[in-house]
């Protein structure tokens, strides 16, 4: 999105006030610490899961930073807990301004790693550990912030509720149900997504702020028969039957399909593409349909789920003899969906395709649930550009769609409309979410403080 008028000058301003921000070091000590602390509590799900040791550490946190005790609640859903912690603001009939993150943490088994994942470890520049990235460095942060807000007397105009589930990276269920309690907001500010891209010398490439993402969902494809002596074939074969549903859906294309944040997207991209995909890009824009476009732009991974729905089939499993006729087959389709269209009509779609009457088709449960797109907000778009131009003028600020799912889509499935805004810009081979020796380079904290800062006090003064 471009800058909008006088951006510029407000981004020069910016850039003083950052400069001071960054010469107190106790906000960012403290999110330090609270990383390192974090880092080091075991917040996966299953047997032994400390994500409540963390939300009470967490609430232990802000209540010393100045939160009344009576602000801050812990609930407990199974081996998992969520947090909610509110900043009263002066207008009680303003809309609260939310702000979502997530404290648990995928699997990470020591004896695959380098360095004890639950122990964070500072070296050259970065920190290791299972969450550095995904995301105990964001949450840190955030937490920081607000308590350097409320050391500076900061009162805003509306309450900022912390909003942190305890299962993103698994059901969802402390997610779900923060959004059936707290889903009149004016908007939610999700710190797990969006970020910035560097290259491999540390130049700026790109900034996403997502405001949509797709719908998860599987499917179960089954074919069943008699079976018998596989001495003795039979026309009928389940192996054969799940092989020919299969090869017709690897061929089918769903139709191309674009809103407002994926539109942005393309719009951006365009200028900086090479020729051929800049004008397939700008193709797919006048007409989504367009079939010579969508077979420039698919034939990128990158900008695949960018144009539609996408199905793949990801398991397959069938037979129970090596000397016997297949009784079973079945095969996993894994959908991502684009907003607009429902579970229940891909399902449709896929039983079309397949054209079979043998088939069964199973729609599994995913503990995902349909959003819409979010709408681009002027106001957000402008606060998010100044904030990031001020680190890094004039680095190109694009509205993304995610393949799903994050904590985001139960607050817009709720009609609370929910962004991506994290800071943090990173080089692709310091990527490490949800792999091994997870990492994040140290020099994001001081202007991610920063960012956050500006960009809650320009939402709410």
């Amino acid at each position: 999105m471009r800058v909008l008028a006088g951006a510029a000058l407000v981004a020069m301003a910016f850039t003083g006030t950052a400069a001071r921000a960054q010469q107190n070091p106790q906000a960012e000590a403290q999110a330090l610490e609270l990383l390192k602390r974090g880092i080091a509590f075991r917040t996966v799900a299953g047997p032994g899961n400390q994500t409540p040791d963390y939300a009470a550490y967490l609430k232990a946190q802000l209540v010393a930073g100045g939160f009344d005790p009576a602000d801050i609640r812990i609930e407990r859903i199974d081996d998992t807990a969520w947090l909610a912690a509110r900043y009263p603001g002066t207008d009680k009939a303003a809309k609260p301004i939310y702000i979502s993150g997530h404290m648990d943490v995928v699997e990470a088994k020591p004896e695959d790693w380098t360095r004890d994942p639950f122990t964070p470890i500072v070296e050259n520049g970065y920190i290791f550990g299972r969450g550095a990235t995904d995301m105990k460095y964001d949450l840190s942060t955030m937490v920081a912030t607000l308590i350097q807000l409320k050391r500076e007397g900061y009162r805003p105009s509306r309450d900022i509720i912390l909003l942190a589930s305890g299962d993103e990276e698994t059901s969802m269920k402390t997610t779900a149900a923060m959004a059936e309690q707290y889903h009149d907001g004016e908007l939610l500010l999700n710190i797990d997504g969006g970020g910035g891209a560097l290259d491999e010398h540390g130049k700026p490439e790109i900034f996403g702020l997502q405001g949509a993402e797709k719908t998860y969902a599987d499917y179960e494809l089954t074919f069943t028969n008699p079976g018998g002596h596989s001495s003795a074939p039979t026309k009928s074969n389940a192996i054969y039957s799940l092989a020919h549903a299969l090869a017709k859906i690897e061929a089918y294309q769903f139709p191309g399909e674009i809103n407002d944040i994926t539109r942005a997207g393309f719009v951006q991209g365009a200028k900086t593409a090479d020729p051929e995909m800049a004008a397939a890009m700008r193709a797919f824009l006048a007409n989504p349909r367009d079939a010579k476009a969508l077979a420039v732009l698919r034939s990128e991974p990158g900008l695949i789920g960018q144009t539609g729905t996408t199905c793949v089939a990801t398991m397959v499993n069938a037979g129970h003899a090596t000397n016997a006729l297949p009784q079973r087959a079945t095969a996993n389709i894994n959908c991502r969906i684009f907003p607009g269209t429902s579970v229940a009509a891909v399902a449709a779609t896929l039983a079309k395709v397949v054209g079979d009457p043998e088939l069964k088709l199973r729609t599994l449960d995913s503990g995902t649930v349909a959003s819409p797109a979010s709408p681009l907000r002027p106001d957000l778009m402008k606060l998010v550009s100044d904030g990031i131009h001020a680190r890094f003028p004039g680095v190109p600020i694009v509205p993304a769609m995610s393949a799903g799912a994050s904590d985001s889509m139960w607050f817009r499935a709720k009609g609370v409309p929910s962004y991506g805004v994290s800071p943090i810009f990173m080089k692709g081979s310091d990527s490490f979410a949800h792999g091994l020796n997870e990492r994040t380079p140290l020099s994001e904290i001081a202007p991610s403080i920063v960012y956050y800062k500006f960009l809650l006090q320009g939402l709410t003064k």
